[in-house]
């Protein structure tokens, strides 16, 4: 290739290399010879025959049966739309050997039971090479409530690992060295206190703040969105993610004290676009609450990770993190005024749609996670989580883990796709949908503007609105059999019986949970309790950062409720306004 092809995508004859004309010159897509084969090759085609099928995206967009060079606009040029990897904006990679410098993090989500049985799930999976610890919490957890809470009753330890006090956690990573293990963890309005006892258990590891690595969901925007895990209403709980992201800056540099989570948007129902700008501009509101703070933009952006869905549809899932890591790179660069490389790149965890799973015919799960886990290997992720077959019918079982924990091994080792980066980088087809999920996502960034930014529009009920909407014209599309789920609308098998192990967890851990609490209440300082609560309840009042002072009521073993209640004095609970 000449070194004049390289430089800003032109070539010798004066023609840009993707189509766009440097000299004045007529445009490829727009010369005599392409446009009278275009017109020749269509009518020569225009007979043929299609089936009824709706030609769309999951997302409801238009597909066009042929994708050539004029598809593909890149009015910026080769090198500022689509480059190269590991250099701005970033779409094809923030690495520029891709996964031939590093495979990305194998992680799978675990967490059911007691800490004992969760610890017990741990060893099981590093053992079977997985890379990295996902953790995932009960409900009584992720809405900040203790075991012993009457409205915890009868589901403590059923959808995640049951969490009440420092003396859990300290069970739950028994015998797992936090210093040479990325942990994520799965939790929102509470994440101050849990993040708080990992720290302490580090601490009690002899780790150094500074050698942990790991992520913290702790995205209470999109919980008002989309998962409705809130307690506090918007504007102190973004005080208090503030609070985390001052506290790793300074303390646990190689945390990443939020990931952006635009998953449980897509759960929700959400189309790609929403998903992408909805994320993104959760994202955004952060770093703009951090500036606000009097933080500067490159001590902390680089430890801000995002978290994103992969779902069915393959081609739109690889175009949408595409276009993420370019609009991102732009708005940090153009708009936040980042001067590093590292505040412009975008990371992220990515986990295969469980919305897509179905419980009729479960096998088919793994065929469905395998083609979402490659989507989002070709869309460059750095850490992936892979369904399990039985997830729509409890929480997947040890079998089933290890299938979709084999399902990544396979991809990366076998198909060849860490071979090159962004393979399908130029694919007219592949580059026409990043720009139009880049175009739709930008539209979506001035609407939240008008409405006043994220949390006026959450509190206007704009997201919610959006996503119902998008949720309606799919389920409508089912119905009508403009679109096929196997096993759900079409190809079904009847009077079919489902044989496989199902993961039950036992009443006996709530009771255990229960009583082990109690006997630590008993046992404990009360007087070392009161005191700490009072700090905790002045530094929700005051400016005070809430981290050093949580840290200090969990080695106190103030458990996880008692530090929610307290806060709820200054803070208030939220009440979500009901949206038609």
């Amino acid at each position: 290739m000449s070194k004049d092809i390289l430089n800003n995508g032109i070539a010798t004859n004066g023609h840009s290399t993707n189509g766009h004309s440097t000299n004045g010159s007529a445009t490829f897509e727009n010369s005599p010879e392409y446009r009278l084969a275009q017109q020749q090759w269509s009518e020569r085609n225009a007979k043929n025959k299609t089936f009824g099928w709706k030609h769309t995206t999951l997302s409801g967009k238009m597909i066009e049966p042929l994708y050539a060079p004029d598809h593909t606009s890149t009015p910026k040029g080769f090198l500022e739309d689509i480059g190269f990897p590991g250099e701005f904006p970033y779409t094809r990679g923030i690495h520029p050997n891709g996964y031939r410098g590093k495979v990305w993090t194998m992680r799978q989500f675990a967490g059911f039971g007691s800490p004992e049985d969760t610890n017990e799930r741990f060893k099981y999976l590093l053992a079977h090479g997985q890379t990295g610890l996902s953790t995932a919490f009960d409900l009584p957890t992720l809405m900040g409530r203790d075991a012993d809470d009457p409205w915890s009753e009868g589901e403590v330890g059923i959808c995640g690992v049951a969490i009440s006090s420092l003396r859990d956690m300290e069970k739950l990573f028994k015998g797992i060295p936090l210093g040479e293990v990325s942990t994520s963890m799965t939790i929102n309005s509470p994440a101050a206190m849990v993040f708080a006892f990992y720290l302490c258990v580090a601490e009690q590891q002899g780790v150094p703040f500074n050698q942990l690595r790991g992520t913290l969901q702790n995205d209470i925007l999109k919980e008002y969105i989309a998962q409705k895990e809130f307690i506090y209403p918007p504007h102190p709980s973004m005080r208090i993610i503030v609070d985390m992201i001052e506290y790793c800056t300074k303390e646990v540099p190689q945390w990443n004290p939020v990931s952006v989570s635009g998953y449980h948007i897509r759960e929700a129902g959400s189309t790609a676009a929403q998903e992408l700008a909805f994320t993104l501009a959760d994202g955004f509101a952060y770093v703009e609450a951090c500036i606000a703070r009097g933080m500067d933009v490159d001590d902390f952006a680089p430890r801000i990770s995002h978290f994103f869905n992969s779902h069915i549809d393959f081609f739109e899932e690889i175009a949408k993190l595409r276009a993420a890591r370019r609009i991102y790179a732009r708005r940090m660069r153009d708009k936040y005024g980042a001067k590093n490389p590292k505040s412009w790149t975008l990371r992220f965890h990515t986990q295969t749609a469980g919305c897509s799973l179905t419980a009729q015919q479960p096998e088919n799960n793994i065929v469905r996670t395998a083609f979402e886990a490659m989507a989002a290997a070709l869309g460059g992720t750095q850490s992936l989580h892979t369904n399990s077959m039985d997830e729509t019918l409890a929480l997947p079982s040890e079998k089933a883990v290890k299938i979709a924990l084999r399902t990544q091994q396979i991809l990366a080792y076998e198909t060849g796709v860490i071979n090159t980066v962004d393979p399908l980088g130029g694919s007219y087809f592949v580059e026409a949908e990043t720009d139009r999920l880049e175009a739709e996502a930008l539209a979506y960034f001035d609407k939240i503007d008008a409405l006043g930014g994220v949390i006026e529009a959450i509190e206007a009920g704009f997201f919610q609105r959006e996503i119902a909407d998008a949720s309606y014209r799919y389920q409508l599309e089912l119905d009508k059999k403009e679109k096929y789920v196997v096993g759900i609308n079409e190809f079904i098998e009847k009077d079919e019986k489902i044989d496989i192990p199902i993961l039950r967890i036992s009443p006996e851990v709530e009771r255990n949970q229960v009583k082990e609490l109690k006997e630590l209440k008993a046992n404990r300082s009360q007087a070392d309790v009161d005191d700490r609560i009072k700090e905790i309840l002045a530094a929700a009042e005051s400016h005070t950062n809430l981290m050093p002072v949580l840290i200090r009521a969990a080695k106190d073993y103030v458990t996880l409720g008692e530090m929610i209640d307290v806060m709820k004095v200054p803070f208030g609970e939220y009440t979500e306004s009901l949206v038609f």
